[in-house]
């Protein structure tokens, strides 16, 4: 497992990455929030270690910048007592936090449990498929053959759950459910927005149909 440290107080990587390294885990180091965006494109890592506090990019925009493309695991490291960035931090969705200073056994204890939780609900579900449609979950990427597809947050959980349900009508309404959250008042003519991006721009790469309206029900992917 690769784990991405993103953290420019020295004392602290210093400290924290020998540790991980003895535990097995191969770890890439970044001390700026940008450097921290690079690294991330160029070493895919399975779970960041990400400080809040860094310079040329704070720890919150890159969080929001990775998840705008990606579902890889994130510790955030905060302040102790502050917490709001707790707050935004999960808000932007970070999957745990860790105030500092803190002890190694309890980094590590989290880390584990991240990834157990990870595994148990997703296990060995990294690819969806249909015929030539792919949909990586881990990198929340899509493709039609050779031609990547760019989607939307919600254009991607729309497809992912559409994916999950091969040959099941899903209702307008399990939609929401499922991508807004019960509770929330999303008018059902917002799936059908979806549903017309998600069509758009598979056109563009075939001419196939995946996703076939069950008028008076809802859709399926077929």
């Amino acid at each position: 497992m690769k784990i991405l440290i993103v953290e420019d107080d020295a004392g602290i990587s210093d400290f924290v990455v020998p540790e991980l390294e003895h535990e097995g885990f191969t770890t890439v180091l970044a001390v700026t929030g940008r450097e921290a965006l690079e690294k991330f494109e160029s070493e895919k890592p399975d779970l960041i270690l990400l400080d809040i506090m860094l310079p040329e990019l704070n720890g919150l925009e890159v969080l929001r910048r990775i998840r705008a493309v990606s579902t890889v695991p994130v510790i955030l490291e905060t302040a102790r007592g502050e917490t709001i960035d707790k707050i935004n931090g999960l808000n932007l969705g970070a999957d745990d936090y860790i105030p500092k200073p803190f002890e190694i056994e309890e980094l590590l204890a989290r880390i584990n449990a991240l990834f157990r939780r990870i595994n148990y609900i997703n296990p060995k579900k990294n690819d969806l498929a249909q015929r030539d449609l792919k949909l990586n979950i881990e990198r929340m990427s899509c493709s039609i053959g050779e031609k990547e597809i760019l989607l939307s947050k919600t254009e991607f959980l729309l497809l992912k759950f559409l994916l999950e349900n091969q040959g099941k009508v899903l209702t307008r309404s399990q939609i929401i459910d499922e991508i807004w959250g019960k509770g929330h008042y999303i008018d059902e003519n917002t799936v059908d927005v979806y549903v017309g991006y998600l069509r758009t721009k598979f056109s563009d790469s075939t001419k196939d149909e995946y996703i076939k309206t069950v008028r008076g029900a809802g859709y399926m992917m077929i």
